[in-house]
């Protein structure tokens, strides 16, 4: 590993590092930091937990879970993607691994149903626009949701619409959605599921590599359906390992089959501009829909 060539490469937010290293050392250095991430993120979802009587700080700390939770999921696809494409591809993942966006359209799109790659993007798609239309007649522009519901709940702000009119925002105090009936976010559950089943082990992350790394999840020709299959035989290679805790479960199992998001390494998450003279457009075509012209 290359010294600190200027004083901006001392400090934290230094994952891009990773991409300087061998595919074996990449994995290794994941295996190390897994652990960490799942303490952290385990850590902040007993603590929202714990603050009944305080919603918009219990929300908070479930928020910051979550993109704890975003990184481990992406550290893990990271894995999932073929070695010879890996060299490629880390460098845009490890900016996901530290972009607000990126890591909060990851948790989203656990729970999509995409029938095959491109119709994933084609979700991202929608999500990581900077600004979108709202109202029955689109009279409304608004900032991108995802973004906007991250920041609106941290800070008591100033605001400004499309008639320039300053406003307070108010944090609101709307209360945290653990996931179905009170138990834990599905990703959070994905991820403490791989873990019971040994993957985050430095064995089972070769395991999880082999498993993957045949089947490139890129275009419109890869079937989701095929991470059912994947995710079977990772599971009984595990097994075979003696990988698994007394943890691991056929149940477990099942909620990586329905959970667990086909690989997206290939997926674009950066925010798409959209310009106001475009949103004003579609406004307008939209007017003259409704009024029958």
């Amino acid at each position: 590993m290359a010294e600190a060539q200027k004083s901006s490469d001392i400090g934290m937010r230094r994952g891009r590092v990773i991409a300087n290293l061998s595919l074996e050392r990449q994995l290794d250095f994941i295996a190390e930091g897994l652990p960490i991430l799942m303490r952290s993120a385990g850590n902040l979802l007993a603590a929202a937990r714990s603050l009944d009587g305080h919603p918009r700080s219990a929300s908070l700390l479930l928020g910051h879970s979550l993109e704890e939770t975003a990184k481990i999921l992406i550290l893990m696809d990271i894995v999932r993607c073929p070695k010879h494409l890996r060299s490629a591809r880390i460098g845009d993942m490890m900016k996901w691994f530290y972009d607000h966006l990126a890591r909060l359209l990851y948790i989203e799109a656990q729970s999509w149903r995409p029938v095959h790659p491109n119709q994933l993007q084609d979700y991202l798609d929608e999500k990581r626009k900077s600004h979108y239309l709202e109202g029955y007649m689109d009279e409304y522009i608004l900032p991108n949701w995802s973004l906007a519901q991250r920041v609106s709940q941290l800070y008591a702000d100033i605001v400004t619409y499309e008639d320039g009119i300053p406003i307070w925002n108010e944090p609101s105090d709307g209360k945290p959605s653990f996931g179905f009936a009170g138990r834990d976010p599905a990703p959070w559950e994905v991820c403490c599921n791989l873990n019971d089943f040994g993957a985050f082990t430095r064995e089972g992350l070769d395991i999880v590599s082999s498993a993957w790394g045949n089947v490139n999840f890129e275009g419109d020709d890869v079937p989701a359906i095929v991470t059912n299959r994947l995710t079977y035989e990772m599971a009984i290679s595990l097994q075979e390992a003696g990988l698994l805790s007394e943890r691991a479960t056929e149940e477990k199992l099942m909620t990586l089959y329905r959970c667990w998001q086909l690989p997206m390494y290939h997926m674009n998450f950066t925010r798409m501009e959209v310009r106001l003279e475009d949103l004003k457009a579609q406004q307008e075509g939209t007017y003259w829909a409704e009024a029958g012209y």
